[in-house]
């Protein structure tokens, strides 16, 4: 996935403009993975500090080597179907982008009321880039209970948020020092070391105190609160989201991975050899075993060789709740 990204960029972004920020566990497969991507373009995090930082600490080295660049901030996992068309929807927000103090994301049309994004509310059309139309951002909201997100999809007024963004460098650090003050500081004391014999030493005393929260919390909910506020700093401050229908997914839970491979809505989907009996709407991985369904509907069944999942279709998102109860008993060998 880490390499479809790239290459559905392609001719877009050229290889020499992509940067990848990753985990110090991860980098050298990441650099394996990312041949014609420098090297020197896969920045290492010592800890994670979420996508805040992440982005950040892109920024300050985008700085650095490109100025006052536009910045595409697009995850490695995400799924897209028309690439053709996502493409040209990453052209329109790079040409709004480019406006100053313009925040740009891109939204996806919900197709059912899922509890595991987040949502942007739209306003009014604020108008068009590249035959797209771009709409005014009232908030962000992260992850609804069920029944508000069932509000939502009816409303025709929300899209997922991709975590798919676009802004100058000097656009989004500016936002980190209005709303997220120590951890622009700290990337600022950072940006002097790089390209020194300092940058190794400063990265592991200073990435570690910066705070650990996501962009969406940290810089883009505030940014659409100050909004229309009188403050001299932040008036100027425009945030636009340009929905797209692009077959996305993140395949971020085990529902996802259905519908991604479901020939239709009430198929079963095994990995391994099943029967089933009155049974529909299934995800079934087990590499090791047979299986054998009868009279069960949408749940998905995950076997590893020391845990075993069983659960609703429509609550695979919990699963991360087991992650945390996990955590919690300091059963780190199942996570």
């Amino acid at each position: 996935m880490l390499r479809e990204t790239v290459t559905r960029l392609a001719p877009l972004i050229v290889p020499s403009n992509i940067w990848a920020v990753t985990n110090s566990e991860q980098a050298a497969e990441v650099r394996h993975q990312l041949r014609g991507v420098s090297a020197s373009h896969v920045l290492a995090e010592p800890v994670g500090r979420n996508t805040a930082a992440a982005i950040g600490l892109a920024a300050v080295h985008l700085a650095r080597e490109h100025g006052d660049a536009l910045m595409a901030v697009l995850p490695a996992d995400s799924y897209i179907a028309n690439a053709r068309r996502y493409r040209g929807l990453v052209r329109a927000a790079l040409d709004l982008a480019q406006g100053p103090a313009n925040f740009v994301v891109l939204g996806v049309p919900p197709s059912h009321p899922e509890t595991g994004y987040g949502y942007i509310e739209r306003g009014a059309a604020a108008g068009r880039s590249r035959g797209a139309t771009a709409y005014a951002v009232r908030r962000f909201t992260e992850k609804p209970r069920l029944p508000l997100a069932r509000k939502y999809v009816a409303s025709g007024k929300y899209l997922w948020n991709a975590g798919m963004f676009f802004w100058r460098v000097s656009t989004f650090l500016e936002g980190l020092r209005q709303f997220l003050p120590e951890t622009h500081d700290g990337l600022v004391e950072l940006s002097k070391a790089i390209g020194t014999r300092r940058y190794s030493s400063a990265l592991q005393r200073i990435y570690p105190s910066l705070k650990n929260i996501s962009v969406d919390y940290a810089v883009m909910e505030p940014a659409t609160r100050s909004v229309g506020k009188e403050a001299s700093a932040t008036k100027a401050t425009h945030i636009f989201v340009i929905p797209a229908k692009v077959g996305w997914s993140d395949i971020g839970s085990w529902a996802a991975v259905y519908e991604l491979l479901a020939g239709n809505r009430d198929a079963n989907v095994s990995t391994g050899k099943s029967f089933t009996l009155d049974a529909s709407g299934n995800y079934f991985r087990s590499p090791g075993k047979f299986i054998a369904a009868i009279g069960v509907n949408n749940i998905v069944l995950v076997e590893t060789e020391d845990a075993l999942l069983l659960c609703a279709r429509n609550r695979s998102q919990d699963v991360g709740k087991v992650v945390k109860w996990l955590e919690g008993k300091h059963l780190d060998h199942l996570l």
